[in-house]
């Protein structure tokens, strides 16, 4: 598939400073030849898309996933288990996306320059006509107001009060700014993705240059959703207000309401189908051929592989039975601890490498002394090995070594029911559709079905549909960096500290499984939210750091 140029060229303008939000006159030397001339607008746009995150590697060579209860890192010196291990601090600085002041920058630079020019030099262009060139450079203004909304919700989830502008500062005004409420952010948030919502298009494939791969109506509408989900969790809501979680159903409900988004019928294809024909897919970060992931996260035993981000015993055991559709640990639930693989929610097997799968035709062995078992360096610490988002076809064995194209999700359809249920669960309870028309019962169904996991139990409590479907979520976002912020914004981090592992011994023939403590991990309430980085810290005194760090 050809990727479009607007998520894979990346223009250079100079951003030379320790400080993010900082004034550098460099930035201004060639500003009349960007923003006169339309072409070097789109490039300049262009130049906001560019810091899209992927999450493939986003700790060093690790997904976020690692930092959360839901898989270790098998390479333990990866600056990931910094998260844990006490050294992450104020002076080290982990996944702190601080540098998205770039990006917002940018946008602020392209929102501000475009208005001073009329481009009357394009008035008698015939293909394409004036008209169409200033619809597209409208446009091309909500585009980069979306971006800047995503990067900041991206700044506040992980700092909650944080430096706020929406022009270009100056020098003193950058070293100067104070924080501003989380509450705040919010709400630029969801009056600038309304704002765009309504200009965006649903796809671009009708549009001139039919690319794909930019923010459209969707994806501004589910950057609102996921900011008034988070907005109303626990972390933020200390009221614990209903009128928030109704703010989250409704714009989660106006998604779906939408009918542009449906789930496809098979999980797997979410994640191995980029095509303009994956209707789940809202907006993704495209990269280019490559087989780095493959080559970080393949199990050790294969050409290549050092293993990565091993799955843990506490993911794996929220798997729930597919013919029961109950926790393995309820009475009943059809689970056997002597064939712990079998009869699981199909999903588990679209996601994790266990003893016994096969994969790229030979079958997985995680006993000492198996093929990818210790003693092996980088051998998986938990009994499990990745498979989401793994390409099995790329090979990395010489000479015939290939790369593959690889897109992160950052939202889709199947998210956005969950958010939908999760919030009509805490306003109005599991089985009132509220004023809208569906319920949170009916939302999690839908994604349940595609997997083939029977539905939810009607008549369940508000805590118990809660539990269940945290864990729904859990299984169906797996390895999609939901995990570690959902911990987070639920406060929920005492509670998931301690990892385990499953031991597999041969006994010839057969094997035996059990399931141990790995680590207990330190987790403190100052974890909820990141540290502001010291640097920034000491460049402007005025930003005040978060409490305990």
């Amino acid at each position: 598939m050809k990727y479009s140029t607007i998520l894979i060229l990346i223009i250079t303008l100079s951003l030379g400073s320790c400080d993010y939000t900082d004034y550098n006159e460099k930035d201004y030397l060639l500003k009349d030849d960007i923003y006169s001339d339309l072409d070097r607008v789109k490039s300049a746009l262009t130049g906001v898309y560019t810091d899209l995150p992927a999450g493939f590697t986003q700790v060093g060579q690790a997904m976020i996933a690692s930092a959360s209860d839901d898989a270790v890192f098998a390479n333990d010196a990866d600056p990931i288990h910094r998260y844990f291990n006490g050294a992450w601090s104020t002076s080290r600085p982990l996944d702190s996306k601080w540098n998205f002041y770039y990006p917002i920058r940018r946008a602020n630079q392209l929102l501000d320059e475009v208005e001073n020019y009329t481009y009357e030099e394009r008035l008698y262009d015939k293909d394409p006509t004036y008209e169409v060139l200033m619809q597209e450079l409208e446009r091309y203004k909500y585009e980069a107001r979306t971006l800047r909304a995503f990067y900041y919700f991206e700044l506040a989830k992980r700092y909650g009060d944080i430096p706020f502008y929406t022009s270009v500062l100056t020098e003193e005004e950058a070293n100067t700014i104070e924080r501003t409420p989380f509450e705040e952010i919010i709400d630029f948030i969801v009056q600038e993705c309304d704002s765009a919502a309504a200009v965006l298009p649903d796809s671009y494939i009708d549009q001139r240059d039919k690319e794909t791969g930019r923010v459209t109506k969707g994806a501004a509408m589910a950057i609102k959703a996921k900011a008034l989900l988070y907005a109303a969790s626990p972390l933020h809501n200390e009221s614990r207000s209903t009128e928030a979680w109704e703010k989250a159903a409704e714009a989660a409900y106006d998604i779906i309401n939408s009918g542009t988004y449906s789930l496809l019928n098979n999980y797997s294809d979410v994640f191995n189908n980029y095509s303009n024909g994956n209707s789940e897919l809202i907006l993704e970060r495209r990269q280019g051929n490559s087989n780095n992931f493959e080559r970080i996260n393949f199990p050790v035993g294969y050409v290549g592989g050092s293993s990565g981000n091993t799955p843990t015993q506490n993911l794996v055991d929220a798997y729930e039975m597919k013919d029961s559709g109950m926790n393995i640990n309820d009475a009943g639930s059809g689970y056997d601890a002597a064939n712990p693989y079998q009869g699981r929610d199909p999903r588990f097997e679209a996601s994790i490498l266990y003893n016994g799968a096969t994969f790229k035709g030979q079958t997985i062995e995680v006993f000492n002394g198996g093929t990818n078992g210790a003693p092996q360096r980088y051998a998986t610490p938990t009994g499990y090995y990745l498979k989401k988002y793994l390409i099995e076809s790329i090979n990395l064995e010489a000479p015939n070594v290939t790369e593959k194209e690889h897109t992160w999700v950052l939202f889709r359809y199947a998210e956005v029911l969950l958010n939908y249920a999760e919030a009509m669960n805490e306003a109005y309870g599991p089985e009132s559709p509220g004023s809208f028309g569906m319920t949170a019962l009916q939302a999690v169904n839908m994604v349940r079905a595609r997997s083939g996991m029977p539905d939810f139990p009607s008549g369940l409590s508000k805590d118990a549909f809660r539990t269940k479907l945290r864990n729904e979520r859990r299984v169906e976002l797996a390895f999609e960096g939901h995990r570690f912020w959902d911990i987070r914004r639920w406060e929920i981090g005492e509670q998931t500290n301690q990892i385990y592992k499953m031991e597999v011994t041969q006994e010839g023939n057969n094997f035996s499984y059990s399931k141990e403590l790995l680590t207990t991990r330190n987790f403190e309430p100052k974890m909820y939210l990141y540290p502001i980085p010291f640097n920034e810290t000491v460049i402007n005194t005025n930003l005040t750091q978060n409490p305990g760090w």
